[in-house]
């Protein structure tokens, strides 16, 4: 079964706390992996930023509520135990313990909704939930599964915004977006754009280092998502490129790539890659072309090396 939501696992780990023992939370983990039969891939899966397994970190803020609510303390760094109020809570309540039960308790509500100006959003008085309690992922997850929400919103609007350009601006952009990778030590100087008639299928190139010995040419299409490359396309790129006496290649377009386009590569000399639409809304969004920053949160932790033992 897939790893329980946080609130499935409050129960669970505070019956793990209960037996007059402190514990860490990852020693209390194998016994969440045997009562809900996880498969290894389950018990090793990651969260989308690959700082911490998706087991361990609700397993933390499972924690985390219950200390919240008086049930749970810790008797020492990284260590935990069941309170008299968390044994009080197991006798009389049988059923899941979630933020519901744990709303019961004045410090939990007071850490979750914390008293504000009463003029200001999200004031004591406003019944608009956060993310984080309208959803039943911890607040980290929610906040990076708002972030790929917002991520893949974005790539559909860049993409958009992209197909409403005219050719040359199109072309430049595929140029701009090379430098902004690192390619030609990102110096304008380095790179140019062609696209001309005379072209000969190549529209723009950066020179890898000053003298022009080294260079990446590129192919930029700018075609409706419907429109897919074929290999007859490629096959003409890789002809430039022979004409030029060029090694590498990047062939960039706003669609997507036949799989005999892919597959035809591998039975040529040059080192060209492709990059569809949907690479191509990544890549600009990765190194902030055609995008700027709204708001930036920053999610800190603690510092254990800093309160480590002398």
């Amino acid at each position: 079964m897939p790893v329980p939501d946080y609130q499935t696992l409050m129960r669970p780990v505070l019956e793990a706390l209960s037996d007059g023992n402190a514990h860490r939370v990852r020693d209390i983990l194998p016994s969440l992996i045997e009562r809900y039969d996880l498969t290894p891939d389950e018990v090793e899966e990651l969260l989308p930023s690959g700082t911490q397994t998706v087991l361990a970190n609700r397993a933390h803020w499972a924690r985390t509520y219950l200390s919240k609510a008086g049930l749970v303390q810790s008797s020492r760094r990284g260590f935990h135990e069941i309170t008299d109020l968390g044994r009080k809570l197991l006798r009389s309540h049988s059923g899941p313990i979630g933020n519901a039960t744990l709303a019961q308790f004045e410090t939990f509500e007071e850490w979750r909704v914390p008293d504000r100006d009463s003029t200001q959003p999200g004031a004591v008085g406003d019944t608009a939930k956060t993310p984080a309690q309208a959803t039943s992922l911890p607040p980290e997850e929610a906040l990076e599964a708002a972030a790929a929400e917002l991520f893949s919103a974005l790539e559909s609007d860049l993409l958009e915004a992209v197909l409403g350009m005219d050719p040359t601006r199109f072309e430049q952009l595929i140029v701009d977006l090379l430098l902004a990778m690192g390619y030609g030590d990102g110096k304008r100087q380095m790179a140019e754009r062609l696209g001309k008639s005379s072209d000969g299928g190549i529209d723009g190139v950066v020179n890898e280092d000053p003298l022009g010995l080294d260079a990446v040419y590129i192919q930029a299409k700018r075609y409706d998502p419907k429109n897919t490359v074929g290999s007859p396309a490629i096959r003409e790129f890789i002809g430039s490129l022979v004409g030029v006496s060029a090694t590498k290649g990047v062939f960039v377009t706003t669609s997507s790539f036949s799989r005999e386009a892919i597959a035809f590569l591998d039975r040529v000399q040059q080192r060209v890659v492709l990059i569809d639409g949907r690479r191509l809304a990544e890549l600009m969004i990765r190194h902030g072309v055609g995008v700027r920053s709204r708001q930036t949160y920053v999610v800190k932790g603690v510092d254990e090396d800093y309160f480590g033992d002398a």
